[in-house]
């Protein structure tokens, strides 16, 4: 079994980007006396308390029973206690089988989270079918498109609900629970203060934040960036987030912390600066940027987010929904558009050639403009729409991201649909 605390010290302090650090084998391993990590779609971190165990996260309703197994092979004492790091459903949806092993057991949560449930009933198929798009796009979608409810029946409620702070003493151990918003408006961190040991959950995810997501609701990125420079001032010597390997060394931690929350403050700064200076969303979009030096390192790679859509969210946090263009404060249905511009160029096959010839040069932002453009004014033509879907499997490939792998497949496949119905 890795050493993970050797592992992601040799990632960091190397700069590599040719491990693999969000791992989801299920296997437990002890990174501290009476502290261990199972490794998941979302972990679940368990502390010995001496009077049973808590477990930071349940992880997903798919992996939950192979959590509860890694647990029991590793401890024979009972979990007593889930901390949910926030509402998310690859963190509580394993708790049903938390519940059936161990019977009634204490659920920590954030008082958000309950509503982010309540949420989720209402909006059920919604969620089920955005995740399937969003993580359709590389390799499956990790069974989640095809599990019916997004939160399951079974998810385990909060019976302790934390507002901002909060102190639990459970057997020998201490845990501070801090509430910030970032990811999510629920989330909690914990901080043990005998041991100097964070439970982070989703601060950090050894990805660039996920503080732009385009399909989901608001995220908050200056929250975010404050959360992590708290934890920076506890001086913490070991680091344990919710995806990803754990990081030892007070200086090393920092150094990570740092990096993440300057890169969410610069684009804030740069956003709402220019949103002041009078520019429109089109602009800012296509000027702010993070170094590429800083998103070099490994544990800020765009590989599930991405910066481009983190500008956005602050656009939307601050400034609405309207992008500044006054032709789609109200705009015209896409179709007629397509269909106009189709009329003005000779109908939608000029469309896809040239939508083509852009992506055969490598433009494809313009190519997928006109590709959509021609797929809308001609949307039952198979041709169209195999020329459409071929555009956007070879953007695809040109992606870093998970979230625009996923909506570019998503698009290909629709298209796909329509060209070869059967």
């Amino acid at each position: 079994m890795d050493d993970l605390l050797a592992l992601s010290t040799e990632i960091i302090d190397g700069g590599l980007t040719d491990r693999p650090f969000n791992r989801t084998s299920n296997e437990l391993s002890e990174v501290a006396d009476g502290l261990a990590i199972v490794e998941s779609f979302s972990h679940s971190v368990v502390l010995d308390t001496g009077e049973g165990l808590v477990a930071f996260d349940a992880s997903h309703a798919l992996t939950g029973q192979q959590i509860v197994e890694a647990i029991r092979g590793w401890r024979t004492d009972p979990v007593t206690h889930i901390v949910y790091t926030h509402g998310h459903a690859d963190h509580v949806g394993g708790s049903g089988a938390f519940t059936a092993a161990y019977g009634e057991l204490d659920v920590v949560g954030h008082r958000n989270v309950e509503r982010r449930f309540e949420r989720y009933a209402m909006t059920n198929d919604w969620n089920v079918a955005v995740n399937a798009r969003q993580f359709g796009g590389v390799r499956g979608d990790f069974g989640m498109g095809d599990y019916p409810e997004f939160i399951p029946a079974d998810t385990a409620r909060p019976n302790l609900v934390v507002d901002d702070h909060d102190v639990l003493t459970i057997g020998d151990r201490t845990i501070e629970l801090h509430h910030a918003r970032g990811e999510t408006d629920d989330h909690l961190w914990a901080w043990l203060p005998e041991q100097k040991w964070i439970a982070s959950g989703d601060f950090m995810i050894w990805n660039f934040p996920n503080a732009g997501n385009p399909q989901k609701v608001q995220r908050y990125p200056i929250e975010w960036a404050a959360a992590l420079r708290a934890m920076i001032a506890k001086e913490p010597e070991l680091l344990l987030p919710a995806h990803g390997l754990p990081i030892e060394g007070t200086e090393r931690i920092a150094m990570v912390l740092t990096d993440i929350a300057d890169a969410l403050d610069t684009l804030v700064h740069d956003v709402i600066e220019m949103m002041n200076g009078g520019e429109v969303l089109d602009t800012i979009v296509q000027s702010v940027k993070v170094p590429d030096d800083l998103l070099a390192k490994p544990y800020l790679r765009p590989l599930y987010d991405e910066p481009e859509f983190v500008v956005r969210n602050v656009w939307r946090q601050f400034g609405g929904w309207w992008d500044g263009a006054p032709s789609r404060l109200k705009p015209a249905p896409d179709a007629q558009l397509a269909a106009e511009l189709a009329d003005l160029v000779g109908g939608a096959g000029p469309l896809i050639d040239r939508a083509q010839a852009l992506a055969d040069a490598g433009d494809f932002r313009l190519a997928c403009h006109l590709a959509d453009l021609a797929g809308w004014a001609a949307p039952q033509e198979a041709g169209v729409h195999r020329a459409r879907a071929a555009i956007y499997r070879a953007r695809r490939k040109t992606e870093t991201s998970l979230m625009s792998k996923g909506i570019f497949a998503g698009a290909a496949r629709e298209s796909e649909a329509i060209a070869d119905p059967g």
